[in-house]
């Protein structure tokens, strides 16, 4: 891929005011209005490709006959690479045009299902081995209910494997836009990001929380951690994007666990 081709599955984001859902909350997170253009830069680009998915499967390893939930799947890389070393995998999303793009990608056979996360979901209790829940917990403000589904869902001793917005990194990008006051770290804060990819605009509205928090959620919907990564990109990623890693060969970007159903 050319230089030129990896600018255009760019994802820029700038920092949105709070005014900027607040009147019409159902203009943030229309993944179905830019399901195409968010899945062609999902594909390759720096942040998704080369560091969070590749750290999301380091950490679930060995996958190889697993029975696995990709909760908020989209359009289905994960559920893809998964399948590939031989994991059974089931999948949601709450957009029906990122998954009409997963069924494309992964066949008609596939077990997909438009579902909300935090929602009673469609499966039944000590079905999965694994649950993979990649750059989806964030969307809620109440981890609660989602997190005991998920729980419900996996088996004794079963995995959760979680990526997250890393708060440090959310409350770093407030204090160098002088929007401090809008994210207190040790607050559970609503904040928005205006997203251009592929010639599209669209408002992605998440909740920051602090790491105490996430831990306090954690334990007391009956997980047990067992690792928290912050891990460097992809050794790919200095051939693929060489003028990036050279000025940050290190990113504070997400935050990644594995948590054991007790």
């Amino acid at each position: 891929m050319t230089s030129s081709e990896r600018q255009e599955h760019t994802i820029s984001t700038r920092l949105a005011s709070p005014s900027a859902v607040s009147g019409d909350p159902s203009k943030a997170n229309d993944y179905n209005g830019f399901a195409e253009a968010y899945t062609a830069a999902n594909e390759t680009n720096l942040v998704n490709a080369y560091y969070e998915r590749p750290a999301m499967l380091a950490l679930a390893g060995d996958v190889a006959g697993r029975r696995i939930l990709d909760a908020g799947c989209g359009s289905g890389p994960l559920f893809a690479a998964l399948r590939d070393r031989g994991a059974l995998v089931s999948g949601f999303d709450a957009s029906a045009e990122m998954l009409q793009l997963a069924r494309q990608r992964l066949g008609d056979g596939a077990d997909l299902r438009v579902t909300d996360l935090g929602s009673p979901l469609p499966y039944p209790d000590d079905t999965f081995d694994d649950v993979v829940a990649s750059l989806v917990l964030h969307y809620l403000e109440d981890w609660g209910p989602a997190l005991a589904e998920l729980r419900r869902t996996l088996k004794p001793g079963g995995r959760l494997i979680v990526s997250v917005d890393h708060p440090f990194a959310v409350n770093l990008i407030h204090r160098e836009a002088g929007r401090e006051a809008e994210c207190n770290y040790f607050d559970t804060t609503n904040w928005t990001v205006e997203w251009t990819v592929g010639g599209h605009t669209a408002l992605v509205s998440r909740w920051n929380r602090p790491l105490h928090a996430m831990i306090e959620a954690f334990t007391g919907a009956g997980f047990r951690i067992t690792a928290i990564s912050e891990p460097e990109p992809d050794p790919a990623a200095r051939e693929m994007f060489p003028e990036v890693i050279a000025a940050k060969p290190r990113f504070l970007c997400f935050l990644f666990f594995v948590l054991q159903a007790d």
